[in-house]
C-alpha cells in the first residue's frame, strides 16, 4: 500500500519501537497492536480509515518484530515488558490515555493493559482475541494435556526449534499462515480430535496443495512480510509464546476485571480464536459490545477490512467521538 506511513523509531521501556502514525495530532489516540507472525503493516487498512475519521492512530512493530528491538533473552518478552512498552510509548508521545486495539497476541496484551496500567487506558478493542481470565493452572500444562506436544503453542516452548523451521523458507511459511479459512467453523467442529490439535508446525511441512483456503495477501503485501522476516527471523515473536507460564505466575495478584468500555470483534470461522471463547466475557468486562463478522477466518482486519473498520468506527464514534 503506497499510503502506508513511514516508520519512526521511539525509545520506550529500554527498547526502540518502530511506529507508524496517521491522523491529526490532537485526535483521540488509538494504538493498534498486531499478533504473530505479523507487523504493524497488518493494520494497513485501519490506519487510513481511522485517521480519516479524525483519530490519531499509532501502530507499532511490537518488541521482537520488524523495525523494533529484538532483545536476546526470553524473559524480555513477558507481559510486564509488553505492556510496559505500550505505556512507555504513550509517555514518549506525551499521551495520557489511549484506546488500545489488538488482534491475536496483540489482543492478549491489550486486554492486560487495564490490569497492569489502569490509568493509561480509555478503551479496548479486541479483534478475535477475547479477554481470557487467569486460568487456575499453568496454561502450557493445560494446552499440553488437551492437545498434546505437537500443538503449536506447546511446540513453540522449545527454544530454536520452530524458529528454524519457519525461517528455513520464509515465503512458504507466510503462504501457509496468511490464508483465508479453508473450512467453516461448523465443519471444523465435526472433525475428529486428532485433526483439531492445531499441529501447525507439522502441517507446514505437508504438501502445499492440501493447505486449504486461498492466499490472503497480494504479491506486494506478501513481499512486505517475507522481506521483513527474512531479515529478522521469527524468534522475537515466538518468544512471546515462551512466556505463557511466566505471565501466568506474574499475574497472580491482578484483579480480573476490565473497567473501561470495550468492543469485541469476533470472526465466525476463526478456529483458533473462536467466537465461543468470548462467551461469558461480560462477567469480566461489564461495558462490552460484541460484533460477529461472518464468513471470516483468523486474519480479520486483513481479510474483512471494510467490515472491521465499520465495526470499530461505529463503536468509536459513539463511545469516543472526536469533537
Amino acid at each position: 500500500m503506497n499510503n502506508f506511513p513511514d516508520a519512526r523509531l521511539i525509545k520506550t521501556n529500554g527498547v526502540e519501537l518502530a511506529i507508524y502514525e496517521m491522523g491529526p495530532a490532537n485526535g483521540i489516540p488509538i494504538v493498534l497492536c498486531h499478533g504473530f507472525p505479523e507487523l504493524a503493516y497488518s493494520w494497513r487498512y485501519q490506519l487510513p480509515a481511522l485517521a480519516q475519521a479524525g483519530y490519531r492512530v499509532i501502530a507499532p512493530d511490537q518488541r521482537g518484530y520488524g523495525g523494533s528491538s529484538r532483545p536476546q533473552t526470553i524473559e524480555s518478552y513477558d507481559i510486564v515488558n509488553l505492556t510496559g512498552d505500550l505505556a512507555g510509548l504513550l509517555d514518549t508521545l506525551s499521551i495520557d490515555r489511549a484506546i488500545f486495539a489488538g488482534h491475536d497476541w496483540g489482543g492478549l496484551v491489550v486486554w492486560q493493559m487495564p490490569l497492569w496500567h489502569p490509568t493509561r487506558v480509555a478503551g479496548i478493542i479486541g479483534v478475535n482475541t477475547p479477554f481470557l481470565p487467569r486460568p487456575p493452572v499453568d496454561p502450557i500444562l493445560a494446552m499440553r494435556n488437551a492437545y498434546g506436544d505437537n500443538m503449536y503453542i506447546v511446540s513453540f516452548q522449545q527454544p530454536g526449534v520452530a524458529d528454524a523451521i519457519l525461517a528455513k523458507d520464509v515465503a512458504r511459511s507466510f503462504r501457509f499462515f496468511m490464508r483465508k479459512s479453508g473450512i467453516r467453523a461448523v465443519d471444523y467442529a465435526k472433525l475428529p480430535q486428532q485433526a483439531r490439535n492445531l499441529e501447525l508446525v507439522r502441517a507446514l511441512g505437508e504438501d502445499e496443495s492440501g493447505w486449504g483456503g486461498e492466499l490472503l495477501l497480494s504479491p506486494q503485501d506478501l513481499k512486505v512480510f517475507v522481506d521483513t522476516y527474512q531479515r529478522t527471523g521469527f524468534t522475537g515473536g515466538i518468544n512471546w509464546y515462551r512466556n505463557f507460564t511466566r505471565n501466568w505466575q506474574l499475574s497472580e495478584h491482578l484483579p480480573q476485571k476490565i473497567d473501561v468500555p470495550a468492543l469485541m470483534i469476533m470472526a465466525e470461522d476463526d478456529v483458533v480464536l473462536s467466537p465461543a471463547m468470548a462467551d461469558g466475557m461480560e462477567r469480566y468486562v461489564p461495558d462490552l459490545e460484541k460484533v460477529l463478522i461472518k464468513n471470516c477466518g483468523h486474519w480479520t482486519q486483513q481479510e474483512a477490512p471494510e467490515r472491521t473498520n465499520s465495526a470499530m468506527l461505529d463503536w468509536l464514534q459513539r463511545r469516543f467521538p472526536n469533537h
